[in-house]
This record gives C-alpha cells, sequence and structure tokens, in this order.
C-alpha cells in the first residue's frame, strides 16, 4: 500500500467509480496518503453515456483534470429540445456557457471513468499519486475507528474512510447502524429504463429523422415524452456514438422471480420488440432508431433510488454519491452530484495540509458537509424522482420550482463554501 508516515492523513476511498476517484483527485495534497479500494479488477467499465453538468464541468477544470479528459472527446451540449408524444417540438431551451461558467459536458462512461483513473494516479497534480487497489472489495466497516474489512480478511485502517461504493454500498450500513440501515435500503421506483449505445452513423438509414436529432455539431440532447415514457437521446465521444434512455413502468414480475430480483437481478439483457411495443404511438422514426440498435447493445435496468437518509457519516467514516443519495437519472445530475461531494469533503478539509486533524475537527469537517450538501441534494432528489413520475408525485415533497428555476438551482454553483454562505444568508 505504500509508506506513510504519523503526519500524514489516511484517506481510504472504497468504491473506484467516478465518485471515489474523483474524491481521491480533490483530496490529493501535503501530507495526504490516499488508497482507493475497488471490487472490480477495472477492466471493463459500463458503457454509456453520461453527462456532467455546468456545476461539475466547472470542477473538472478547477481541478486542472481537462487534460486528462481531452482523449475522451468531450462533447460540449448546446441545448435541450423537447418532442411530444405526436413528434412536434414543445420547446428549446438553449444552453449557453457564459450563463454557469462552464458547459453541460457529454461523454463515454468508460471515456470519463479512465481519464480520472489517469488523473488520480499522475505525478504532475498536487500531492501524491493515489494508490489504486483492485479486486479488493470491502465486505464490513467499523465507521467509529475508520477500519474497513476486505473480503480475504484483511483489514485496512484509515483517519478518513470514504464510503463511494454506490447504491449497493456497504458503508452507508456501518454509518447508519442496522436499524436505520434496514429501515434505508434501495427502493423501486416503479420504472425500469432501458439504456441503448450504437454507432451515431446507424441514423443515417433512419427516414424523416429531425436534424437536430442526429446532429453531433452542435450537440444537442433530444427529449421525447408522452405520459409514464419518455426518451433522452444524445451523441457522444465526438460524435462517434448515439445514446439513448427509455423510460418505462416496471414489468410485470411474478412471485418467484421477485425474491431473486430483490437480491442482484437489477439488469438483464433488453428485448429491442419490448422496447419499440412500449413506445407504440410515439413518432415513427423513434421506432426507427430502436430498430436499427444492434439486438446485443440494449440493456434493461430497474431504477432504484433512496429516501433521504437521517445521516451521511459517523465517527471517521462518510458516505458520498450513490450510497448517500442515488437518484433517478432524469436530472442528469447522478455524477454531476458525486463530484459536488468530493469538493465538498476537499473544501472543510482544506485547512489540514500541515498536519492532521484531530478527531474533533474531523467530525466538525464531516459535519459540514452535511450542512452544506443536504439540503440541495435532497431536493434534486426529489426533483428527480418528480419529473419521472409527475402524476403520481404529488404530495408534501412535491417540488415547486419550474423547470427553468431547477435548471438555474442545479447549475448556479460554486463550490460548499459558497453555497452554505449563501443558504445562509438567504435565511437571515
Amino acid at each position: 500500500m505504500g509508506s506513510t508516515t504519523d503526519s500524514q492523513l489516511r484517506i481510504v476511498i472504497v468504491g473506484g467509480g467516478i465518485g471515489g476517484l474523483t474524491a481521491a483527485i480533490a483530496l490529493r495534497g501535503p501530507n495526504r496518503h490516499i488508497t482507493v479500494l475497488e471490487r472490480s479488477r477495472m477492466l471493463h467499465e459500463v458503457g454509456a453515456l453520461i453527462s456532467l453538468q455546468p456545476n461539475a464541468s466547472k470542477l473538472v477544470t478547477q481541478w486542472g483534470l481537462d487534460p486528462f479528459l481531452a482523449g475522451a472527446r468531450p462533447l460540449a451540449d448546446r441545448g435541450f429540445r423537447l418532442f411530444d408524444k405526436t413528434g412536434k417540438v414543445v420547446t428549446e431551451v438553449p444552453l449557453h456557457t457564459e450563463r454557469f461558467g462552464s458547459d453541460r459536458v457529454l461523454y463515454h462512461r468508460q471515456d470519463l471513468h479512465a481519464g480520472l483513473r489517469e488523473a488520480a494516479v499522475s505525478t504532475s497534480l498536487p500531492g501524491s499519486p493515489v494508490i489504486i487497489r483492485t479486486a479488493a472489495g470491502v465486505v464490513a466497516c467499523d465507521a467509529e475507528r475508520g477500519i474497513v474489512t476486505l473480503a480475504n480478511g484483511e483489514q485496512v485502517q484509515g483517519d478518513l474512510v470514504v464510503g463511494a461504493d454506490g447504491i449497493k454500498s456497504v458503508v452507508r450500513s456501518a454509518v447508519l447502524g442496522d436499524e436505520d440501515a434496514a429501515k434505508h435500503v434501495p427502493i423501486p421506483t416503479g420504472l425500469s429504463a432501458y439504456r441503448v449505445l450504437m454507432p451515431l452513423s446507424l441514423l443515417e438509414a433512419v427516414p424523416d429523422l429531425p436534424l437536430s436529432v442526429s446532429t453531433w455539431e452542435p450537440a444537442i440532447t433530444s427529449m421525447v415524452v408522452g405520459g409514464d415514457r419518455r426518451v433522452i437521446m444524445g451523441p457522444g465521444r465526438g460524435g462517434e456514438l448515439y445514446g439513448m434512455v427509455a423510460l418505462v413502468p416496471d414489468p410485470p414480475v411474478d412471485n418467484d422471480k421477485r425474491a431473486e430480483e430483490e437480491d442482484n437481478s437489477w439488469v438483464r439483457p433488453g428485448s429491442k420488440a419490448e422496447l419499440q411495443a412500449a413506445y407504440e404511438g410515439f413518432p415513427q422514426w423513434l421506432l426507427d432508431i430502436f430498430g436499427t440498435a444492434p439486438d446485443a447493445d440494449i440493456g434493461l435496468w430497474q431504477l432504484r433510488d433512496l429516501d433521504p437518509l437521517p445521516r451521511w457519516s459517523r465517527g471517521r467514516t462518510i458516505i458520498i454519491g450513490d450510497a448517500a443519495h442515488a437518484m433517478l437519472p432524469t436530472q442528469g445530475q447522478g455524477a454531476s452530484q458525486s463530484m459536488e461531494d468530493a469538493e465538498a469533503l476537499a473544501a472543510f478539509l482544506a485547512d489540514y495540509t500541515e498536519s492532521k486533524p484531530s478527531e474533533e475537527q474531523l467530525l466538525a469537517a464531516l459535519q459540514k458537509v452535511w450542512e452544506a450538501r443536504y439540503e440541495r441534494v435532497s431536493l434534486i432528489q426529489a426533483y428527480s424522482r418528480q419529473q419521472a413520475k409527475p402524476a403520481t408525485d404529488a404530495g408534501s415533497n412535491k417540488v415547486t420550482l419550474n423547470p427553468g428555476e431547477f435548471l438555474a438551482y442545479n447549475c448556479d454553483y460554486n463550490g460548499a463554501v459558497d453555497w452554505l454562505a449563501r443558504q445562509k444568508k438567504s435565511k437571515a
């Protein structure tokens, strides 16, 4: 694992996905020894298109990551175009860099992940390179003492443990404790998502396709919405690929399969025929795109999220990203919010580079992360859920911001310290 000294802040990050790698990068600095424990061998990151919203893409620039991500051929998204069920354009929302200080940027998830991993272990960023251990699955965590136990029985000690281990987080259970963990498990949302990724060149054969759907110069995100179904689609990897997410109500599941699905079966191969049938009555060009996609490139995900948790930290341990606030993809904010978490954690530990924080100081810093992040991310969770199920999400938790106001809420963000100060001022 590399040598450490008593003066170094030993940081153990559980999970080597986008949130975990971003946290490792953000936390780099003098007297920091950072280890990422990833259960997989990082041989094949899940293939899909992903967006970083302006609130996150400005952090990419702030952290000096643009050179590492240039090879990913990112595309700056220049707007949203909304179609109704008949194929008519209902509204257009341009995206301008000057409004939020950065672009909404589209990546292939594999490319983004590879660039972040390269940055984490680079010698050109501040502090020592991050140590990444693969095939290092964590099966238990002592949150108070900062000790994680690996599947092989090895124990790893940290002054700070960051749980970035996703919606099925082991670290979350340790932070919440048995009773609260049992109350806060990933919940089926009643929705599933077909995810399609194909060469953009295949769209050339689709007749009557709106130009804005097939073009990538400029890149436009298109949405087709009707009833309880919606498709979000756009280009990626420099115009090489085209990605789609199509939301549908969960298919019926018989009781014999339900227990199995509650365990691990959240993902299965998607049926092109079932996808087209689910969108019967939508524009023919949309059905033709579905028909053009290679069968092997269609997957079906049961969508789950988390209700807001009563805490994110306990002792020397904090959870971030999907482990703390998994959300539906309708706002495209999942990855961006995990990056905001990483920035907040780094910001409130920024004073401790000459020496380690005391236990009291560490606890105070983790509490600041909670104060700066909880209300904001919980509202984004609620809005993401509401947008997916507008007809059934009425009630006390209903978000009253309109889409334009919420776009500003999402993207007009300049870090946790600034956000906390603005919120305190607005409530004064």
